[in-house]
């Protein structure tokens, strides 16, 4: 049943996603950008003037990151990798490492803090340890860094940018991998969150300036902020719909929590519960800073 939302998020703008993903904050432009993964589309919104703006890729797109140089996302969409023209919207392809394995698709990606582009795969019909995590170099060469994954999901960098945190939704924990940020290697992970099933399944995640992090709850109507240090949960946040799928800070000073949700997999009834199911939410000034996105170096 529907639960009790916080009362100070709200919807940004009348658009519902299949699934909405993979918030990204545009410190240049100020501007929210996220993706509707099933739906191939990437999606721009201008709060202050209110204008908001769609990019068909004409495919499934797992995430996308920032150019720092140019106006140009890379992205990693069902064929790979690839840059997305932000004027024209022309695609251009980068590579395919799961040319061979047709019933995969890209998932969640983000850069990290040398500007390298990392997403993940995973199978179509959700196939356990089908998938891979990927790393895209500066110079567009692909590595891959994780396999055997189920469903590819929330990435972030802590603060000193020494550890990479990562989640395979379906294991429902957090892991901590040591990261070396001049040659992008990892060490062995640990586990540092175990999510409780009934609280859902952690999906996207971000961090805040104080090394805190925020994860979205799939089937668990929030999201949630923990110390990695310690695994304690120190926040929850309510929302009016069941299947919350990642979060990023924004606004002029990154104090707006902007989430996206979905309605893919509910029932007819589910959606009747949940009107709001595939908005995009924000909670403006929610008290946290956040800490702006990493471009990729290109």
């Amino acid at each position: 049943m529907p639960r009790t939302s916080n009362p100070q998020i709200r919807v940004v703008l009348d658009h519902q996603s299949l699934l909405a993903e993979g918030p990204v904050w545009d410190t240049r432009q100020s501007l929210i950008c996220w993706i509707d993964i099933l739906n191939g589309e990437i999606h721009q919104y201008e709060p202050a003037q209110k204008t908001h703006t769609t990019i068909q890729v004409n495919q499934m797109i797992g995430s996308l990151a920032l150019c720092r140089t140019d106006q140009r996302f890379v992205a990693a969409v069902k064929d790979g990798f690839c840059f997305v023209d932000r004027q024209s919207g022309a695609v251009s392809m980068i590579a395919n490492p799961e040319a061979a394995l047709p019933n995969n698709r890209f998932n969640e990606g983000k850069c990290d803090p040398a500007g390298r582009f990392w997403a993940g795969t995973m199978s179509l019909t959700e196939e356990p340890k089908a998938g891979s995590l990927y790393m895209l170099n500066s110079d567009l060469a692909v590595v891959r860094k994780i396999n055997q994954v189920s469903i590819s999901n929330g990435l972030a960098w802590s603060m000193d940018h020494r550890i990479m945190y990562y989640i395979d939704t379906p294991t429902g924990k957090v892991m901590a991998y040591p990261f070396d940020k001049q040659t992008g290697l990892i060490g062995t992970g640990k586990i540092i969150l175990t999510i409780p099933e009934e609280e859902g399944y952690p999906d996207g995640m971000t961090i805040d300036s104080e090394g805190m992090l925020w994860i979205a709850h799939w089937g668990g109507w929030q999201v949630t902020r923990w110390n990695p240090h310690t695994s304690e949960l120190m926040q929850h946040l309510q929302l009016p719909v069941a299947n919350v799928t990642s979060c990023t800070f924004g606004g002029r000073n990154l104090t707006d929590l902007y989430i996206t949700t979905a309605k893919k997999g509910l029932s007819e009834i589910e959606l009747q519960e949940q009107p709001l199911a595939g908005s995009l939410f924000v909670l403006p000034d929610c008290g946290i800073t956040g800490v702006p996105a990493f471009d990729f170096d290109a």
